[in-house]
């Protein structure tokens, strides 16, 4: 059985940054993608950012590529999302998703396994 768990959010005024952490329970961690995603209020849930197996690859979502970076740390088997110059936008529950596959994308249905989520309100 996969568990993740967030952590990480909290209340923070615009331009200042937080770094969320995603850990995983279950092996084999280092073998699949992982990805956040984020559900801002009343909308539906978007896709935020990825990231492979092994780390080499990621990708973003327009809307925060230059300011968010994912990573992760197999031997700690938890994925992280710095996000730096917060804007009142990013207002969001996050969730972190574990896909199937070495490689993941954008689509929800890529991904196996969900967090409970951590809550991001940024000020202005």
């Amino acid at each position: 059985q996969v568990q993740l768990v967030e952590s990480g959010g909290g209340l923070v005024q615009a331009g200042a940054s937080l770094r969320l952490s995603c850990a995983a329970s279950g092996r084999a961690f280092g073998n699949y993608a992982m990805a956040w995603f984020r559900r801002a209020p009343g909308k539906e849930r978007l896709f935020v950012a990825t990231i492979s197996w092994n780390g080499g690859s990621t990708g973003y979502a327009d809307s925060v590529r230059g300011r968010f970076t994912i990573s992760r740390d197999n031997a700690k088997n938890t994925v992280y999302l710095q996000m730096n110059s917060l804007k009142p936008e990013d207002t969001a529950v996050y969730y972190c998703a574990r896909a199937g596959a070495l490689y993941s994308g954008r689509v929800e249905a890529e991904y196996e396994y969900w967090g409970q989520g951590t809550q991001v309100t940024v000020s202005s």
